[in-house]
């Protein structure tokens, strides 16, 4: 039986612009800019640090918040752009505008803050100098140190709304909105970076050797570029497009059957769109002598059904067929196969 297909733009959408507005708030919006104003803050009292000072570190370290600042910029960029309306050459949206964005803050974390770090301090290990005016750089870094646990704060309270009961591993690995799994991964890796930039200012002032700031600047960078290619690996899975996950799965297959006219699922895949869009498309078994409009009516309930149970399943293709055993066992993919039965783990 050939597919179902549904008028775009009337069952897809439900994505009116306070919508589209209340998704890109749930996204982290307020971690990006309580990250920004923190980082900004910071940038310009490290530089002001290291010119009075002359400490690698401290250079390192303004750069890395700089970076960091533009990051939180192509998050909120990001945000932005993904609310534009779906388009004919764009039919399901851009609400992946979102992962392209965290995907550029990985790449630009590992380019400006982690190979420029890795550089200076190859350069003040091999020249180094002693640190003039130690009270700068380690002002400075007790200053970054507090607001950079303000804005950890935040994102940490942000992210326990959405976290549930996951560790914090399973979040940052699981989580469909990347912002705050981003913005967590930024504000972890700068707190971690100030205290090794302190200790190598410490060990330089202690010792009367510069090597030592070198060696925290090195360490840094290092820091930097693990942080850039944890990010990376996590935003280019959202790019490839992720499944929803076991619960939501859980919550449509229940919904899909009623019992009556739609007896089983033959099998069924999920993709999400974007953050808070999900695509659901299912080959549902019906009962053999109903209908065509029965079907039809039992396909529009199973609709409504799994929008409530999930409100983001926003694009719904249901495809009615007649399960058979004989049928299903003529093909090598029986989930494939006409009316074959669902492959239980692949969603």
């Amino acid at each position: 039986m050939a597919p179902r297909q549904k008028a775009g733009k009337a069952r897809d959408s439900g994505r009116t612009k306070g919508q589209r507005e209340h998704m890109s708030a749930s996204g982290g919006t307020k971690a990006i800019v309580a990250a920004l104003v923190a980082n900004l803050a910071i940038a310009v009292a490290k530089f002001v640090a290291f010119l009075f000072s002359g400490s690698s570190s401290m250079l390192a370290e303004s750069v890395h918040s700089l970076a960091d600042s533009g990051n939180q910029g192509l998050l909120l960029l990001g945000g932005k752009k993904a609310q534009r309306e779906a388009t004919p050459q764009h039919p399901f949206g851009y609400g992946r505008e979102r992962y392209i964005y965290a995907f550029l803050v990985s790449i630009v974390l590992f380019s400006v803050g982690g190979m420029f770090a890795i550089y200076e301090g190859y350069e003040k290990i091999k020249h180094p100098h002693e640190i003039d005016n130690w009270y700068w750089p380690v002002g400075v870094l007790v200053f970054a140190i507090i607001a950079e646990t303000f804005s950890f704060r935040t994102a940490i309270k942000e992210s326990n709304l959405t976290r549930g009961k996951q560790s914090w591993k399973d979040f940052v690995r699981h989580a469909k909105a990347p912002e705050l799994p981003v913005v967590l991964l930024e504000d972890l890796g700068a707190l971690v970076g100030l205290i090794l930039a302190l200790v190598g200012v410490s060990l330089a002032l202690a010792t009367g050797d510069g090597v030592w700031d070198g060696i925290g600047t090195l360490c840094i960078g290092i820091l930097l570029i693990v942080i850039a290619i944890v990010l990376a690996a996590e935003t280019k899975s959202l790019l490839l497009g992720e499944a929803a996950g076991i619960e939501e799965v859980r919550k449509i297959e229940a919904a899909i059957v009623d019992g009556d006219t739609v007896t089983s699922i033959i099998h069924m895949r999920t993709l999400h769109l974007g953050p808070e869009e999900l695509l659901v498309a299912a080959k549902i078994a019906v009962q053999h002598d109903d209908t065509a409009a029965e079907v039809a009516t039992a396909i529009n309930s199973a609709e409504s059904r799994i929008r409530a149970a999930v409100p983001i399943a926003r694009a719904i293709y249901l495809e009615p067929d007649i399960y058979s055993e004989t049928e299903a066992a003529k093909g090598s993919d029986r989930g494939a196969a006409p009316g074959g039965p669902s492959a239980p783990t692949a969603h």
